[in-house]
């Protein structure tokens, strides 16, 4: 494999930037049948095994404190995800050879990386942050004027980018200049955006970010340990160790889970309640007709052959099998598009960060996917349409100055009066 690398760049060899393993493992049998890619065929199945199982056991007990924490501890292990997902797709296209001519044009990446950041997180965290400096007059002044600008910032700081690298173009170095512009901007809309529905799903209340996340970490488990002891059909050629067996077995296991999930996790007014501001202490909420039980009489075919005559269901758990079937049919489409990816770059893995799983992106694939249908489903088949005073009132502190507010209050006052008066 060396030797083909130095045969394509014999006078520039530092133009490799990424220390990980080519796809020499992963297409290397590319004319062979796909059976022998399969878990089931691998003699060093069983280490492999053991040290994923010994970085999943950490990575979930790290998750369970930081969900423990709460919503802004939750929010930072996002936007650390992101960043990090971002230098391993960022390095991804580098050449080191082409950014030595370049000075600063690494930094022109975060710049837009950072300017979308504020513009998505400005729009999702907005009036929670009202709502926390509301007490402190200078604060809320200086907080409102910010969001009122909010856009025309974001888009000043992106026209700023933009114009310092029309000045940064180079002769002979336009191709790959440009080629890392649209890259920057796919890695925005493509991972970014889409990642960023979890911090909009966090504050809706914990257990719609954790729900969704979960099962997608149960279908992985379930898919490589039902693949590991009963793959025997290759499932698709994008990604040869994924079998139809596991595939189904782990189909299954994450609709169960999902059904027995929402009721354990819907019980606990940490993950039900909505966060409305960006506070951190204990939250305390009318959980609202989906996380109270509801009774149903068992059918008698059934009754006869249980010790119970009837159940108790949290109504949100009918939802959470519509989460389920997602995440186990359509959500694993996210890592067979990564699959893909990775062997049209001819990489095995995104990075080497999580040992026996390779980078952050690696583990985020199904994830991103997962969020923008837990965010979308929430609001479409969830949210009330009604609106509430409380959202109401969030409208108005948000969007009128003090004076109108008061000019509101005496024209709402006056509209009352006329009511009772001709009543």
């Amino acid at each position: 494999m060396q030797k083909e690398i130095a045969g394509d760049a014999p006078s520039a060899p530092t133009t490799r930037v990424r220390h990980r393993k080519r796809n020499s493992d992963v297409g290397a049998g590319a004319g062979k049948p796909n059976g022998n890619h399969l878990l089931v065929n691998d003699s060093k199945k069983y280490k492999s095994f053991l040290i994923r199982a010994y970085s999943t056991f950490w990575m979930i007990g790290g998750f369970a404190l930081i969900v423990y924490l709460g919503h802004l501890y939750i929010t930072a292990m996002v936007v650390v995800i992101q960043i990090f997902m971002a230098r391993e797709l960022f390095n991804l296209l580098r050449k080191t050879h082409e950014d030595k001519q370049l000075p600063g044009f690494r930094l022109l990446n975060w710049h837009f990386f950072f300017t979308a950041m504020l513009f998505v997180y400005g729009r999702i965290l907005s009036q929670r942050l009202v709502n926390t400096v509301t007490p402190d007059k200078v604060l809320y002044r200086l907080v409102t004027s910010l969001i009122k600008y909010h856009m025309a910032i974001c888009y000043s700081l992106y026209i700023s980018g933009f114009v310092w690298f029309i000045l940064t173009l180079k002769k002979k170095m336009y191709k790959y200049q440009f080629s890392q512009y649209a890259w920057t901007h796919m890695i925005l809309i493509v991972v970014f955006t889409q990642s960023s529905f979890t911090v909009a799903n966090i504050f809706e209340g914990i257990f719609w970010f954790l729900l969704p996340a979960s099962l997608i970490v149960i279908n992985d488990i379930f898919a490589y340990i039902c693949g590991f002891f009963f793959g025997r059909t290759p499932l698709i050629k994008l990604s040869p160790k994924k079998t139809w067996e596991g595939f189904i077995g782990a189909s299954i296991t994450t609709v169960i889970s999902a059904f027995l999930l929402a009721n354990i996790m819907g019980r606990f007014l940490w993950l039900t309640c909505p966060r409305e501001d960006l506070s951190t202490g204990w939250l305390l909420c009318d959980p609202g007709p989906l996380f109270k039980q509801e009774t149903h009489a068992l059918p008698g075919w059934i009754s006869d052959w249980l010790p119970w005559k009837e159940i108790s269901i949290l109504p949100v758990q009918w939802h959470a099998l519509c989460l389920g079937l997602f995440a186990s049919i359509i959500a694993p489409f996210g890592g067979f598009f990564a699959s893909g990816f990775k062997r049209a770059f001819k990489i095995k893995d995104f990075g080497d960060s999580i040992p026996g799983h390779g980078g952050i992106t690696d583990r985020m694939d199904c994830q991103m996917v997962m969020a923008v249908f837990a965010y979308i489903y929430h609001q479409s088949f969830v949210v009330p349409e009604v609106l509430s005073v409380d959202k109401l009132l969030d409208q108005i502190i948000t969007s009128l100055t003090l004076e109108e507010q008061q000019a509101l209050l005496v024209k709402l006052g006056q509209m009352l009066q006329e009511k009772v008066i001709g009543s």
